[in-house]
């Protein structure tokens, strides 16, 4: 483990007793949204998110049509924003994810679908945030203050809000026995930081991320995080998707990192990482069902949809790592700031 405590390695340790707080502290108001969620019965979703809070999006997309059957679209926030167009959204219920709840575009596109005659639900660190000034339900994240720039502990809060809101509206009660496990699988999760994927990086700067399903999405979350604490170009792909065409750039000793919940998924993403392996790529994967590819260390929950909560954590405990050893302060990534207002 590194010692160098710097603010991101804080609070991605400080991650299990965010996840209790919000289990302690946020059930009335989830189940308020989960009620209203039940006697709308939509028969879509929609989301409205960006940067790593649309990855929550994507993860909470794929839960909701796992667990209940009920699609959810991403909406580009520009449709209200910059096009000023009016969507007919009636009957369904409008997710909304933002740490701090500022961003104008997504208070804007927020606002429109409610207009529009969707439920909306905003989850928001920030429960004064105009974002929640303009939602039927906030969900308070309950990840206390967050610092380094880099999303951690408040994206974790994020999925975790929304996969409870999804187990609350589907009354699935071993769902919903995993969410409340979570804070003693990411004790452990924390402490898995995958020496032998950091090891492979070396002075590599540019790395595929797999993922399929839940955890395509978690994919999507760990090149961003490559690309804004590390400085190394990163590319997400469905394992189903890397074949057609990306495979391509991959020589000798071309990193590769695939996700993998231990779900239906497992067996093909598996699959992929073994055979981008045998093209003599250094993959490393968190499954036990690779033979080419190297078996990284996870801390499973019991529960395929919360899989992709743990992964997560020990990814950032990872990068983290990978930051300091090239000499980058992960706290405070060029060009960037910890809030990011677009229009």
């Amino acid at each position: 483990m590194n010692t160098t405590q710097t603010q991101m390695r804080r609070e991605v340790l400080e991650i299990p007793v965010a996840v209790n707080n919000l289990l302690q502290r946020g059930g009335d108001d989830i189940r308020r949204a989960a009620d209203a969620m039940r006697a709308r019965n939509p028969s879509f979703m929609v989301s409205v998110a960006r940067g790593s809070s649309d990855h929550v999006a994507t993860y909470l997309k794929y839960v909701s049509e796992l667990l209940t059957g009920t699609p959810i679209a991403s909406i580009g926030p520009s449709i209200a924003s910059i096009y000023n167009r009016k969507l007919n959204l009636d009957g369904s219920i409008c997710l909304s994810v933002s740490q701090s709840g500022k961003s104008p575009d997504i208070v804007e596109m927020a606002r429109m679908a409610r207009d529009g005659g969707a439920l909306s639900i905003a989850m928001t660190n920030n429960p004064d945030s105009p974002l929640a000034q303009v939602a039927d339900h906030t969900l308070n994240l309950h990840a206390g203050t967050e610092i380094s720039v880099a999303a951690t502990k408040t994206f974790v809060n994020s999925a975790v809000a929304g996969i409870w809101l999804l187990a609350e509206w589907a009354e699935d009660d071993a769902l919903r026995a995993a969410i409340h496990d979570l804070p003693s699988k990411l004790e452990k999760a924390v402490e898995i930081d995958w020496p032998e994927a950091r090891a492979s990086l070396g002075s590599r700067n540019s790395i595929f991320c797999l993922g399929r399903g839940p955890a395509y999405a978690i994919s999507n979350e760990a090149a961003l995080k490559f690309k804004e604490t590390c400085q190394i170009h990163a590319e997400s792909y469905s394992s189903a998707e890397v074949l057609h065409g990306p495979v391509s750039i991959v020589d000798l000793g071309f990193p590769v990192i695939a996700l993998a919940s231990a779900d239906e998924a497992e067996t093909a993403l598996a699959s992929v990482a073994d055979e981008i392996a045998a093209k003599g790529a250094t993959v490393f994967a968190t499954s036990k069902k690779v033979r080419n590819a190297t078996e990284l260390a996870v801390a499973r929950t019991g529960h395929p949809l919360t899989d992709p909560i743990t992964l997560i954590a020990s990814f950032y405990a990872m990068v983290e790592q990978v930051a300091a050893s090239r000499g980058i302060n992960p706290d405070a990534p060029r060009h960037l700031k910890k809030v990011t207002e677009t229009v």
